[in-house]
């Protein structure tokens, strides 16, 4: 499985510069592309209602927080999204391919796998954060 270059140099961008709030990839012509970039500005909310409900896909999300000691940080998240609904083969073409994947993307620091929206709720992000 081939990795687009736009992949690493978006991602780049987004863990460097902070253009992007995050990023969605998905498998097309046996490589990974992005499939939707997400602007500093845009919510949690946002972000996970740009999965599709019935195919897979992985993200990058960069979550800022604020620690129990008052302080801003930020970290981020790969998410890989395997609905329920989406069928077999794409699920094991996804599921063989993440962490070939995840190795292309340096300075991710939290993984969450999700089948459904609860699995990746704000609740479940901030938790991990922590």
């Amino acid at each position: 499985m081939a990795v687009h270059d736009d992949c690493k140099l978006k991602f780049l961008e987004l863990k460097a510069k902070r253009n992007y709030r995050f990023i969605t990839f998905k498998i097309q012509d046996q490589q990974v592309v992005i499939d939707k970039l997400g602007q500093p500005e845009e919510s949690y909310e946002d972000f996970t209602s740009s999965f599709p409900e019935n195919e897979c896909r992985y993200a990058v999300y960069d979550f800022d927080f604020t620690t129990d000691e008052n302080c801003q940080k930020s970290k981020i998240f790969f998410i890989a999204w395997a609905p329920d609904a989406s069928k077999v083969r794409n699920k094991m073409v996804y599921a063989s391919s993440k962490d070939r994947f995840k190795r292309e993307l340096d300075g991710i620091q939290v993984e969450l796998q999700a089948t459904d929206p609860s699995e990746m709720s704000l609740d479940i992000v901030k938790s991990r954060a922590l």
